[in-house]
């Protein structure tokens, strides 16, 4: 094909996407069922895991809960159960270590089947300055927040585009795409998460495995303990988020193949600003929402939901 004709095609195809979009914004697509469908959330034993679990409980899909806190996803288990689930599996699984995700990853292929919704929700944040955070805790942000992603994709992919059929789901974090004084580890981890997800959804399209879907979650700070003692600066334009409220957008955004998820909804033009605002007026922009003082009045001890 030739340049006039890619060209072409280019703006053509550009003016039909932006007009779907727009469309979008009055008339939701249409959700999809899911029923019959195997969802492994990880760091499902409390927190933002937890209410996905409940969300996904009245869809008619099995579930699969992973998590390093048993007790937390006994409780799950029976928080779903009562919500209607029929079919609930829970398995030990610290997803920081490759050979273990591996392992457990063999046993849900073997108990239950093949995943055909992976959630990757475990997180943990240390809440230090880079330079006071020992290198134990950096590499665990790393290894929980990030490279978890890389197994447990590596263990439920191939089955997915297989049958060019399932979706992959991150939950990562607005501190994914702009840094955040006193959280160089977790935003670094973040950032790497996105970038991941990305471009796995770009080898996807271009091997033509457009069944297999991908959402990226991008929220604010979430009150769900992990971020205690931190408040924001302005409530009203960039809050705390309800973890409940943030559980149902992600459902949403699933059922509908959304690929991009900001929360609030005031993250899409903040992130839009942070591209072309010149360096000065962005960091004139963060010292007036807070980003240069979130986290002075975190709790100052290690937060888990992995």
């Amino acid at each position: 094909m030739n340049f006039l004709l890619e060209t072409l095609q280019l703006i053509l195809m550009s003016i039909y996407y932006n007009i779907e979009a727009f469309v979008r914004l009055f008339i939701p697509f249409k959700k999809k069922n899911v029923t019959g469908e195997i969802v492994l959330i990880t760091g499902a034993g409390s927190g933002i895991g937890r209410l996905m679990a409940e969300k996904f409980a009245s869809l008619g899909v099995s579930l699969v809960l992973w998590d390093v806190n048993q007790e937390g996803m006994k409780e799950t288990a029976r928080l779903v159960k009562e919500k209607g689930a029929t079919r609930v599996h829970y398995y030990m699984c610290d997803c920081s270590d490759k050979a273990k995700v591996y392992r457990v990853a063999d046993q849900v292929k073997r108990e239950v089947g093949d995943v055909s919704i992976l959630i990757n929700n475990a997180g943990i944040v240390t809440g230090r300055n880079f330079m006071d955070a020992p290198d134990s805790l950096i590499e665990k942000t790393i290894e929980v927040n990030t490279m978890a992603h890389f197994w447990t994709y590596k263990a439920f992919l191939p089955a997915m585009t297989a049958n060019n059929h399932g979706h992959l789901v991150s939950v990562a974090s607005t501190a994914g795409m702009i840094g955040v004084n006193g959280l160089a580890d977790y935003c670094a981890s973040k950032f790497a998460a996105i970038g991941f997800a990305e471009s796995v959804a770009l080898e996807l399209l271009a091997t033509g495995k457009d069944g297999v879907k991908t959402t990226i979650v991008c929220p604010h700070f979430m009150n769900t303990g992990m971020f205690d003692g931190c408040n924001s600066k302005w409530p009203l334009l960039v809050p705390v988020l309800d973890p409940d409220y943030v559980a149902t957008k992600i459902i949403e955004a699933i059922l509908t193949d959304q690929v991009y998820l900001l929360l609030p909804k005031s993250m899409y033009i903040l992130m839009g600003m942070k591209k072309i605002l010149p360096f000065k007026t962005g960091n004139l922009l963060g010292m007036y929402l807070g980003a240069f003082n979130f986290m002075d009045a975190f709790k100052g001890r290690v937060k888990k939901e992995a």
